[in-house]
């Protein structure tokens, strides 16, 4: 069984019950973590603070949430402030966030523009709050982040959301190298198509709903609770041995040709 008894997690990437930051939120509340919630921007405070509610009480006190843009350098220092002076470190930090503008552009038609917004949020906003949690996890930590096989592979309307993704992958890479001697260890779920927020700027998203199905070994898609139960694992000590790794929880998807 896993137990986060003690620990303090803080999860970026909320936006409603159908995210898989809440799926992961869920798992960690399970395992007895101490959960902070963040969250765009007023107009999701709303749907943060009603899941959080849903979340039982870790020694008798509720779960917080906390507002932050993560492509905003000022929010993303503000909100460590507050972590610190709330629970004084941090064991735990969950990214689950991922834009692009215009998607449904080709890679070939992409603006510069949303080219960098894209990497920014996606990519970079990794490294910054890495950055920020690092001074937190004074007893080590761990760090996991959430991508897609898109990254790897030419998938359907997918575009630049791949090459940012390709390069968050990268990016888990070098950052498990920075922090590993400080005990902190780096990590990406690559999780099948789910229907989440997010997801529904994917043209056609159905069809990588049924493509994946179909193909999987497993025959089917994948839930976001089982993502969340292998955020669990790999966020708990029970992973102590792996890091800068990209583990799927797709049903098998990533293992077929066709």
């Amino acid at each position: 069984m896993i137990d986060l008894k003690g620990k303090v997690a803080v999860v970026f990437g909320l936006a409603n019950k159908r995210s898989i930051a809440w799926a992961i939120c869920q798992k960690l509340s399970e395992a007895g973590a101490t959960l902070a919630i963040c969250y765009q921007n007023e107009r999701l405070q709303r749907e943060a603070d009603s899941l959080a509610a849903d979340l039982p009480l870790v020694d008798g006190k509720p779960v917080k949430t906390f507002q932050c843009d993560v492509a905003v350098d000022a929010d993303i220092n503000a909100v460590f402030e507050k972590l610190k002076a709330a629970y004084g470190k941090l064991d735990i930090l969950v990214h689950s966030i991922g834009f692009a503008p215009n998607i449904k552009n080709s890679v070939l038609n992409t603006a510069r523009e949303d080219f960098r917004i894209a990497h920014d949020i996606s990519a970079y906003s990794l490294i910054a709050l890495a950055r920020a949690a690092e001074p937190l996890m004074t007893d080590g930590g761990s760090i996991l982040t959430l991508t897609y096989y898109g990254s790897e592979k030419v998938i359907p309307n997918y575009n630049v959301m791949g090459v940012a993704k390709a390069a968050l992958e990268a990016t888990v890479r070098y950052l498990a190298a920075d922090l590993g001697a400080k005990g902190i260890r780096v990590n990406a779920i690559s999780a099948g198509p789910i229907k989440t927020l997010a997801a529904r700027g994917i043209g056609d998203l159905q069809s990588m709903l049924d493509a994946a199905a179909n193909r999987a070994p497993i025959k089917r898609n994948v839930d976001a609770l089982e993502v969340g139960n292998t955020a669990a694992f790999l966020l708990s000590p029970l992973a102590s041995g792996i890091t800068g790794e990209i583990t799927f929880v797709d049903c098998g998807f990533n293992i077929t040709g066709y």
